[in-house]
Parts: structure tokens; C-alpha cells; sequence
């Protein structure tokens, strides 16, 4: 693949599942992807997602929450929302500036309630899911790349 894909990763607080996909995306597909992650209620990067990333070897904890506004005007090959399909969540829209948009509809770990012994399943699920996730994307974008 000749050049790397501007991709934004989006979600209400940007503060669980686009800083995980930010993350997985510069560590596993840096060669590929040049990854971004915003909010449209930015709060702080979950300290349960910097846990759970540290377990397979990722740290995401220098990485800081932001308002999709900081990304306005700019261009990318693919904004991606990563908000849940269920509970009336509402995911930001970054207006124009997008080749290509996508959803993966994912469960915020961060509503998960229990103690970190109960919830961290809930965050390692959801990790998990981004990489696969991330995984066949990239695969799709190889063979587009193939094709033309």
C-alpha cells in the first residue's frame, strides 16, 4: 500500500473505544494508517482503557481526549464511529472532510457498572472487538490496493 489512510476514530466522551482504536491503530497498522480519535464530549482517557491496552502491550496513556471540533476542516479517507447501536447513544458527525465513513456499533465500556474485577471483562471484550475489527479493515483495504 503506497500511501497511508487518514483515518478519524469517533465516540461521544472520547475516552474508551476511539482512544483503544487510535491506539491499536498506530501500534498494529502505523505502516498503514495514520490514526486520529475525537469526541463530541471529550473527558479524559479512561484509566480502564489504558489498562487493558497495556495488557497486549499498547500504551495509550499519553494520549489526551478531543473535541471533533480540533479536526474541522481537515481532511480523512475514513471517519469511523465506534458509538453503540442500543441506548440512544448519539455519535458526533464530522461534517464533510471524509472519503469514506463507517460505524462499528460497540458498547461503551466506560457504562459498564461493578467493581474493576467485574468490568474490566467489558473493556477487554471491546478491545478485542476493535482489533478484529480493525484487523479485517485493514485486510480490505489491502486488497482494494490489489484490485486497482
Amino acid at each position: 500500500m503506497s500511501d497511508r489512510k487518514r483515518v478519524l476514530f469517533i465516540c461521544t466522551a472520547n475516552s474508551c473505544r476511539s482512544q483503544m482504536a487510535e491506539g491499536i491503530a498506530r501500534h498494529s497498522h502505523g505502516a498503514l494508517l495514520e490514526a486520529y480519535s475525537a469526541g463530541s464530549q471529550p473527558a479524559s482517557v479512561h484509566p480502564l482503557a489504558i489498562k487493558v491496552m497495556a495488557e497486549v502491550g499498547i500504551d495509550v496513556s499519553n494520549q489526551r481526549s478531543k473535541s471533533v471540533n480540533e479536526f474541522a476542516g481537515q481532511e480523512f479517507d475514513y471517519v469511523i464511529s465506534l458509538c453503540s447501536d442500543l441506548g440512544g447513544e448519539t455519535c458526533p458527525v464530522l461534517s464533510g472532510g471524509a472519503r469514506d465513513s463507517l460505524h462499528w456499533g460497540l458498547r461503551d465500556p466506560a457504562e459498564a457498572k461493578g467493581s474493576e474485577e467485574e468490568v474490566l471483562p467489558v473493556f477487554r471484550q471491546v478491545r478485542d472487538q476493535i482489533r478484529a475489527k480493525l484487523g479485517e479493515f485493514v485486510n480490505e483495504l489491502r486488497q482494494e490496493e490489489v484490485i486497482s
